[in-house]
């Protein structure tokens, strides 16, 4: 296998936490991001937050979606900036004074099309709308169609899910993240069809859930959310269903090891089912900077199942894709 560069070193494993180059030995720039799977290439899609810092202030400007793609998901090729800011129209919703975060793309079969979702604000969070982007290519561009409030209710973190069936949900932080809408999107994936639910339901923060992220293993769909407190790490926490628009059940913090009530000092962003394995999902965690974000890291983690199907996330420090062959081993041990 090649090698790669992290923190000025080659190896051949994941390490969370630390310093994730490019192939052209750049900082990797996918914040906040999500990973998709098509003919046999994975392309990851993120916030570039290559700028520094506004002065006095936990922001940067909008540089726009970054994209790599990857065979083996520790090499990553950048394909560019697939959804660039608008510098020039400050009613844009991609203008650098606004706030564009967690893109994610799924790929509709039956448009051909490729869609971007992602979080649209102002500067106060006050806007909260989820904007859709198109493209030809998973490598873009992208265009960009317009913002919404998806069935009325405000839009913030968010992320997108696509059935084995082929329907697609909008899972969105809504009414200042005191509940999850889950909103079932139209066959071409660029609008909502009216058909949602609001599940997760709290008061507030600290205990409102944002940064939502979810998988489908055996039939069961997982969905993994942050707490609300801002660039500070908490506590992870998961919940099961049997649909996507049914009834969910919090299971708690699936983290383990230490500073598992931190979420290892990192959030959630997205869960990345690995090609070709049964049972091989990859858990994508932002670790903020939020005094230098370009310097933000990426914390990857294998996800690991009790026999009884429980989420669980040990602390690594390094890792290889490997380990997933023993952990399905020892799940058919288990059974």
């Amino acid at each position: 296998m090649d090698t790669i560069a992290i923190d000025n070193q080659f190896y051949t494993e994941f390490r969370p936490g630390a310093v994730w180059c490019d192939t052209d030995g750049r900082p990797i720039q996918a914040h906040g991001g999500g990973v998709m799977f098509y003919e046999g290439v994975y392309y990851w899609y993120g916030e570039n937050k290559d700028v520094p810092n506004m002065p006095g202030s936990e922001r940067v400007e909008v540089v726009g979606v970054s994209c790599y793609s990857s065979r083996d998901l520790l090499h990553w090729k950048h394909e560019g900036v697939v959804l660039p800011a608008v510098k020039d129209d400050p009613e844009s919703d991609l203008h650098p004074l606004r706030v564009v975060e967690r893109p994610k793309v799924i790929h509709n079969a039956r448009t051909g099309k490729f869609v971007m979702w992602m979080h649209i604000d102002d500067c106060n969070y006050q806007y909260a709308r989820a904007g859709v982007a198109v493209a030809d290519r998973p490598e873009g561009p992208f265009a960009y169609l317009g913002s919404v409030r998806p069935c009325g209710a405000d839009s913030r973190d968010l992320t997108v899910f696509q059935d084995d069936d082929g329907a697609a949900y909008l899972v969105t932080g809504v009414l200042w993240h005191k509940a999850i809408q889950i909103v079932r999107l139209s066959d071409d994936y660029l609008r909502a069809d009216g058909e949602f639910v609001r599940v997760l339901e709290r008061p507030g923060p600290p205990t409102a859930r944002e940064s939502p992220a979810v998988f489908k293993r055996r039939g069961r769909y997982y969905l993994v959310s942050s707490g609300t407190t801002g660039w500070r790490p908490n506590a992870a926490e998961y919940a099961v269903a049997d649909r996507m628009l049914g009834e969910w059940t919090t299971r708690g913090n699936p983290c383990i090891g230490p500073d598992a009530e931190l979420t290892f000092h990192a959030q959630n962003t997205h869960v990345l089912p690995v090609a070709g394995g049964d049972d091989a999902f990859i858990v994508m965690f932002d670790r903020w900077n939020p005094h230098n974000l370009r310097d933000s890291r990426y914390v990857w983690l294998p996800a690991e199942f009790s026999d009884t199907g429980e989420l669980r996330i040990p602390w690594r420090e390094h890792w290889e894709v490997s380990v997933f062959s023993a952990l399905e081993r020892n799940q058919n041990d288990a059974n």
